[in-house]
């Protein structure tokens, strides 16, 4: 059945020649890139996160487990990510993201290393919160089907220990390779959405276990990056009731700056100028997300904050991979 929006190639091809890991990230769908960073700085980042969340000056004590509930912490998504309170934009968050072995990476994956850099979530995860039920899976793809080959590339900056208990992003190997056959072959596109989001029920996951395809825990140390093809089926796995860890990652996608379209930098502008949160994509599919600062009751945040408690320090490669400064 034709469709009434064109496919749209990548504009990346990886083709299993290069003799490292990135021929696992293309065969398998991700890869963990090991100590992209060192496990003191790992150390540091996570105890940056923990001094953010206890910058709200309430009832959470890290060593007390019976404080680990909503009223203690800053607003929350219900998959553990902070986007609100110009978190995306703190100091630490941007020194993470420039992490020499962590831009390092993107730029072999990409082969330049004029990069654009997403403005992405904290997750903090606690293990055993008395006040939240353990979140279901939800499969899902962060690109449309009307994409086709390598657009996006996702990025964990891993700052926890990741065990088998522990929370850890969880994916279907070498799903990227049949995610396009699926949606030609088991779906209708006239259902098709330009959205870069797709989930999966259980029926249509059935598909893919039958071509031998299983879910796995991706098992990190602090200071690994985690990385994997937008069309590899993923999301974010829960702690078991067997583990003590608290999960704490940085999400971190770069793509190349020559992909990103004026209304795309303008787009990026807007959300470094105002210290908001985008999507996991760098270059195109900028969506700025305004902050909805509402208690679960529908009042004010009386918390609310806009902006960063430490701005970070407004370098030209800071400026270059946030899209307000153009490569020469």
């Amino acid at each position: 059945m034709a469709t009434t929006t064109a496919i749209i190639q990548g504009p990346l091809t990886l083709r299993g020649q290069h003799g490292d890991w990135r021929d696992d990230l293309m065969s398998q769908g991700y890869v963990v890139v090991k100590q992209a960073i060192s496990s003191e700085k790992a150390q540091y980042y996570q105890q940056k996160a923990f001094d953010w969340l206890k910058s709200f000056d309430t009832g959470l004590d890290l060593n007390d487990p019976s404080t680990w509930t909503a009223e203690n912490l800053p607003i929350q998504s219900s998959i553990n990510t902070f986007t609100n309170y110009g978190v995306s934009h703190e100091k630490f968050m941007w020194e993470a993201r420039m992490e020499p072995g962590v831009v390092e990476a993107f730029s072999r994956i990409w082969g330049t290393d004029q990069l654009l850099v997403s403005f992405d979530a904290l997750n903090i995860t606690f293990p055993n919160r008395v006040d939240k039920p353990i979140q279901k899976p939800w499969p899902h793809v962060d690109q449309s089907p009307f994409r086709r080959g390598v657009h996006c590339i996702q990025g964990i900056i891993n700052l926890s220990h990741a065990g088998a208990e522990d929370g850890s992003l969880m994916l279907y190997p070498r799903s990227n390779t049949l995610t396009e056959t699926f949606f030609d072959t088991q779906t209708d596109p006239s259902t098709w959405e330009k959205k870069d989001y797709r989930t999966f029920t259980e029926k249509e996951m059935a598909w893919f276990h039958a071509k031998g395809l299983q879910p796995i825990k991706v098992h990190a140390e602090p200071g690994d990056l985690i990385l994997w093809d937008s069309r590899t089926i993923h999301w974010g796995g829960e702690p078991s009731p067997d583990s003590n860890t608290i999960r704490t990652v940085i999400y971190a996608s770069y793509s190349p700056a020559r992909l990103a379209a004026p209304e795309a930098l303008e787009a990026k502008k807007e959300a470094f100028a105002r210290s908001l949160n985008t999507t996991h994509w760098a270059h195109e599919n900028i969506v700025v997300r305004p902050q909805f600062l509402l208690l679960p009751d529908g009042t004010p945040d009386p918390r609310s904050r806009s902006k960063p408690i430490e701005d970070p320090i407004l370098s030209e490669r800071l400026l270059q991979l946030a899209g307000m400064k153009p490569y020469e």
